[in-house]
């Protein structure tokens, strides 16, 4: 598998050979970067590439020009393929390998980035949950976008946190995109708003 566009192009992406990881199709990876070129600039951005397998969607943003990637991936094997691939780009300085459950992970975690890619095993049984855990904890910023690819038989309906689309739709596979909503902030009875 090679990098399509940018200063990596036509590099190799390592990975393992076996089924254990589903790597983004050429079709898939220039569908939604296609999709990304007409709402925001990739340059300098912040990504986080959850179940990363071989880490080909973080890759072809930080050749796109994204500033840092997070590549989370739980499987030592596809670890020791992740680092290679940034051995062989050069990029120690703007990737960061973490080895850990990408659940775990965004539990944890704080920073918001502007691309949050997803794309857990299709047999994965929380996918459905990741859209309410990832938004609700503040982790897309609110120019950015959270892209699962998902298996066919899965649909998200919008929330008050996010919306849903674009969605493209690969045989059995699917993309679909989210954004977050401007979330009005409750307030309690007899309390104020407003300027002090």
């Amino acid at each position: 598998m090679r990098i399509t566009t940018g200063r990596y192009k036509g590099r190799v992406i390592r990975t393992v050979n076996d089924l254990s990881v589903r790597p983004a199709t050429d079709r898939v990876r220039q569908t939604i970067f296609n999709i990304l070129a007409h709402r925001m600039d990739l340059e300098g951005i912040t990504v986080l590439d959850l179940f990363a397998g071989s880490g080909s969607l973080g890759f072809e943003a930080l050749s796109r020009g994204a500033a840092r990637a997070t590549f989370v991936e739980n499987d030592p094997r596809v670890v020791a393929a992740l680092e290679q691939t940034v051995q062989q780009l050069g990029c120690t300085d703007t990737a960061d390998i973490v080895r850990g459950d990408a659940a775990r992970y965004v539990h944890r975690a704080r920073a918001a980035h502007h691309l949050i890619f997803v794309d857990p095993p299709y047999a994965y049984p929380s996918t459905a949950d990741l859209p309410e855990e990832i938004f609700s904890r503040g982790l897309v910023r609110k120019d950015g976008y959270l892209i699962i690819e998902h298996g066919a038989t899965l649909r998200f309906e919008e929330t008050k946190r996010y919306a849903v689309g674009p969605v493209r739709i690969f045989g059995r596979t699917v993309v679909t995109f989210f954004t977050a909503k401007e979330v009005e902030h409750e307030t309690t009875p007899g309390s104020l708003s407003g300027d002090l």
